[in-house]
Parts: C-alpha cells; structure tokens; sequence
C-alpha cells in the first residue's frame, strides 16, 4: 500500500493506479477492484468515507470514471458482468508513462478517439465559456449529464455492434415503438434474417396498420461506413414490396453519397447514424434505466406577492 495521500486525486489520477492492480494479469471484480485500488493509493478512512451528494462514493465514483476511460481506450476490457483485466495495450502504455497518464494522454489514445465521433466528445468535454470564469451551476450540471449521456452513447454503440445482427434489428424496432410508431397496439414485426429482401422490419405508423414504414438495420463497425450503394439496393427493397418510405439504421456513419442520394430520391429514406441511434435510444429510454432525477429549484416570486 503507497503511503496515504494529502487530498483525494480528480478521477484522471485514477488511472495509473487501476492500470498498476490490474497489472497482475488477474480478472478483478469490480467491488475487489475498488477496494484495491483506494488500498494502492493509500487513502485514509475518511477519504473512503467521503460521499457525493447523491450518496455514492467519492472515490467509488472516480475510480468509476477511470474504468470508463480506460475500457473506452482498450487498455482494459471486461471478460464478464462487472469484472476487468489489463489488456497487452494497457500494459505498453503504463510502460511508455512510468511518471503517470494523465486524461490527455488518455484521449490521445486512437481506441479512445474512435469509440464515438470525436466532435461529439469535445461537445461535452470542454469547458464551458471563459475557462477563467466559473460556469453557472445549472450550466455545469447541464454539462455534466452530457458527459454521462456521451459515456452511455458509446457504451451503447459498443455493446451493440458486439450482439448479434438479430439483437440490433429488434433494437431498432424497439426504438421506433419507444418513438410511438408502431400504431395503437405498437405493433413492429422484425422479417430479417435469409431471404428478407433487404428489409429487416415493419412498422406500423397508423392505428390500422394502413400505411407501414420498412426498416434496414446494418450493425457495422465505426470505420465501416455505409455508401451509396447499400442506400440503393434499400430502395429496390423498398419498392419490391410496394413501398413509399423506409427507415435506414446503422452503427456506424453515411457517406456524403448516402445522404446525398437519400435526399434526392422520390421514395422517402430517413437515415440515422451510430450517434443518432444512440441519442434516440437514451431520450426514450431504450437499453436504459434512470440512475437519478436532480431537481432544480427557484424562489416562487408569486408566493411573496
């Protein structure tokens, strides 16, 4: 164990020390890894002890964010529910940083780059305005539930493009619904699989079913783009059933060829990328679950009227 610390290091000082436990090849779970990691740094009871308002852990939370970083880096990865091991990229890293990685290291890392576009991440990353200026409070908690928001979007991708191409066209669909497609009864029928004719689902959008949106589901890699072509061959799906408009879903981006040809066509094409999907599935609460409601308060100046 290090000798104690003074003051409780930010969530990048982590980083180095999660990487030096889990440097002994061992797959830790998450609770044993925490408690390692505090027993590492040499915190003292009452650093143990501090809690953030919500009631979590202060160091639990930051530890927490030093995993999130790490896995989205590929330095470590996590062989099963809640359990993680080094990877061969994370120990050459600790290697290259004897003195420590900081969080720009961290996000000089390619993997980490690539797991979601990077101007989605400087968007919830920087600071806000003057850095010299202390943000208003509802700006940074604003700002705080879009970084959580990024983390989750690209966990999200990432699980996604692990599951099978069955899981993510019925992911689609359930977003759809979730969205209020799908009629009164919310009906949405997946029809992928050998010989779906390049259509992957329906979907209700009337209360009788009278007119039907189609939908293509392309579970692809981030550097994977989908072009012109596989666009075209959607909309000759699309009118071999007699279709007006379909819904084109990918988990990973357009061509300027895609978007463009999509738009200029008669038949109605709506794409949505990796990111979009990804958006839509935390605003309506698909593949998540609330973790906690804030409530922002002002004085009611009518009360003292």
């Amino acid at each position: 164990m290090s000798a104690p610390v003074s003051e409780m290091p930010v969530w990048s000082g982590f980083l180095t020390p999660v990487l030096e436990v889990l440097s002994d090849g061992d797959t830790w779970k998450k609770r044993d890894l925490h408690e390692a990691v505090a027993d590492h740094l040499g915190l003292t009871a009452e650093q143990r002890a501090e809690t953030l308002p919500s009631g979590q852990g202060r160091a639990d939370n930051r530890v927490g964010w030093a995993l999130s970083g790490l896995y989205r880096a590929q330095l470590i990865v996590k062989p099963a529910r809640a359990t993680f091991t080094i990877t061969d990229a994370g120990r050459a890293l600790l290697a290259v940083h004897p003195a420590g990685i900081t969080e720009k290291i961290l996000k000089a890392v390619p993997a980490y780059q690539d797991y979601v576009p990077v101007r989605q991440l400087n968007t919830v990353t920087e600071p806000i305005g003057d850095p010299d200026t202390p943000a208003d409070p509802v700006e940074q908690i604003e700002a705080g539930v879009s970084r959580l928001h990024a983390e989750v979007a690209a966990d999200l991708l990432t699980r996604l493009r692990e599951q099978h191409p069955d899981f993510l066209e019925q992911s689609v669909l359930d977003v759809l619904v979730a969205m209020g497609y799908g009629g009164a009864e919310g009906r949405a029928t997946r029809i992928g699989g050998t010989g779906d004719g390049g259509v992957d689902g329906v979907i209700d959008q009337d209360p009788l079913g009278l007119d039907r949106i189609y939908v293509q589901a392309k579970r692809y890699a981030a550097d994977n783009t989908v072009g012109r072509p596989e666009i075209q061959a959607f909309v000759g799906a699309l009118h071999g059933v007699g279709a007006a408009r379909g819904v084109f879903i990918t988990t990973s981006v357009f061509t300027s060829g895609a978007r463009e040809y999509a738009q200029n066509i008669g038949t109605r094409i709506i794409l949505i990328d990796g990111r979009r999907l990804a958006a839509l599935m935390i605003r309506y609460g698909v593949a998540v679950q609330t973790r906690q409601t804030f409530t922002v308060v002002e004085v009611d100046e009518d009360y003292f009227e």
